[in-house]
């Protein structure tokens, strides 16, 4: 994340800055998830259901329309079939 901040023209003491700010957030976001999940299997699956659905949002609403608007022809189309494919496949073993 901080080489598109710098690249960007940002001050390398901003770019060092947000990239902690980054991972301290992490970190707390990590330790309350480990507080929430220790209190019931239904939480856990309850957590990792909205997770599964925000992801789901990003790559089909942002990430494959975006794909398919920078690479157009059949090999984005290809990759992402193939990576769904690869994730089930990976989910089944």
């Amino acid at each position: 994340m901080a080489v598109p901040m710098k690249n960007g023209g940002m001050s390398k003491g901003k770019v060092i800055w947000y990239t902690l700010l980054s991972g301290v957030t992490t970190g707390i976001g990590a330790f309350f998830g480990a507080v929430v999940g220790s209190v019931s299997q239904t939480v856990i699956g309850l957590c990792l259901a909205f997770a599964a659905g925000a992801m789901l949002y990003l790559v089909a609403g942002e990430l494959l329309p975006e794909s398919n608007h920078l690479y157009t022809g059949r090999m984005a189309t290809l990759g992402n079939i193939l990576g769904l494919l690869t994730g089930v496949w990976v989910i089944h073993l």
